[in-house]
């Protein structure tokens, strides 16, 4: 297995963020999406988001592009959160969408490592309208060890 940083500061970092927006992250798209930390321990993260106008599409409703840019985000986050010495990036992504959400409301997600192998690691990541108590979309993705 793969050598991880042992204080793993980056796993320290988003578990700084627990409760608060994350404006500061190394992802550019992550602090566009403006996430909120739920929890963050090592192969997972829970975050919050507010489903913005600018996320929605014309019929009002959240942008299947963005869920799955938030599922893909924050599987990546999970990988980067190990502490792993080396860069593993998405090679595939494989979404179902279950139910819309729509401007306004807050949605939340969670990943979990499903395998972590030393090649690839595969993750999937559940969206959730919590006030709706309803799974909104499901993604799994494998994530490759690119040195």
């Amino acid at each position: 297995m793969e050598q991880e940083n042992n204080t793993n500061d980056r796993l320290k970092v988003f578990q700084s963020f627990i409760g608060r927006e994350v404006v500061q992250s190394p992802s550019n798209f992550m602090n566009w999406l403006r996430p909120t930390v739920i929890s963050a321990e090592k192969g997972s993260l829970h975050c919050s988001y507010i489903v913005r106008k600018e996320m929605t599409n014309p019929y009002g409703i959240l942008h299947g592009g963005i869920t799955a840019g938030i599922i893909d985000d924050l599987i990546g986050a999970t990988v980067f959160t190990l502490g792993l010495k080396n860069v593993y990036t998405t090679v595939n992504n494989n979404i179902d969408y279950f139910a819309p959400a729509k401007e306004g409301d807050v949605i939340t997600a969670k990943t979990s490592i499903v395998k972590q192998g030393k090649v690839i690691i595969n993750l999937e990541c559940e969206v959730y309208l919590p006030s709706k108590r309803g799974i909104i979309a499901k993604g799994c993705s494998n994530m490759l060890n690119i040195g």
